[in-house]
């Protein structure tokens, strides 16, 4: 859990779920995978098991100590709808989002599949952002399976972006995002890629938020495009 975080389109982290295993090429150098075996090492509880998914029950009721109005992107070091997360505890952790309602919550799955199948059992408050991450062609099915959910503000990330995307199919989305892959073994993005991204989010009048180049040493190559930053967002009612 983290106020003030480094994430550019977001503002803290709440996971009440950590850990993970991998289900697309997107996963194969999980930045989360590489943070939790640190906080294991350092002895954060949490991570007692590494990166083994485990439900965090102390942690459920966090955003409601949280008095400030702020963005939340939910669970950075797992995925909410992940084959072992239950779906009770899936139910709990939209109540909470439901009750601190003076925040908005940015939710992101690549397992657009139970997100689906479990969209008509959740409470979509309007404060409940929901995403998918496409990073190549082949996945982007769970567009589709994000379209039909009950969502009130849905969003792509395409991060890390592995190729292109030509053909995005951006009717009912509110929101993309586009990076390129960090840290050790990071696969290089084209910058046509991004540019032809860019262009369709304008064409569609979707807000694109550009967070970075990647690579290695993602500092250094910045997240300029176009000589400048590009942090478009949806429109969002402040409480």
């Amino acid at each position: 859990m983290a106020v003030d975080s480094a994430i550019e389109w977001t503002e803290s982290t709440w996971n009440p779920v950590t850990g993970c295993t991998k289900i697309s090429p997107g996963c194969a150098h999980c930045y989360a995978e590489r943070m939790a075996r640190r906080l294991k090492a350092m002895g954060q509880p949490n991570y007692a098991r590494g990166f083994e998914l485990a439900v965090h029950e102390h942690a459920l009721d966090l955003p409601l100590k949280w008095k400030k109005s702020q963005a939340i992107f939910v669970n950075s070091m797992s995925d909410l709808f992940h084959e072992d997360v239950p779906t009770e505890f899936i139910q709990r952790v939209f109540d909470v989002m439901n009750r601190a309602d003076w925040h908005r919550y940015q939710v992101l799955t690549k397992r657009s599949d139970r997100l689906l199948d479990l969209s008509p059992l959740l409470p979509w408050a309007e404060n409940i952002w929901m995403g998918v991450t496409v990073e190549n062609q082949d996945y982007t099915p769970r567009i589709d399976d994000l379209r039909r959910t009950g969502a009130a503000t849905k969003f792509l990330s395409l991060e890390p972006l592995l190729g292109p995307l030509p053909d995005l199919d951006l009717e009912g989305i509110d929101w993309v995002i586009v990076g390129g892959e960090s840290g050790p073994g990071a696969r290089p993005m084209s910058p046509v890629w991004v540019e032809d991204i860019r262009r369709q989010c304008a064409s569609a009048r979707v807000p694109f938020f550009f967070k970075q180049w990647g690579g290695v040493q993602k500092k250094r190559a910045g997240r300029l495009l176009d000589g400048r930053t590009w942090d478009e967002m949806p429109q969002f009612a402040q409480r």
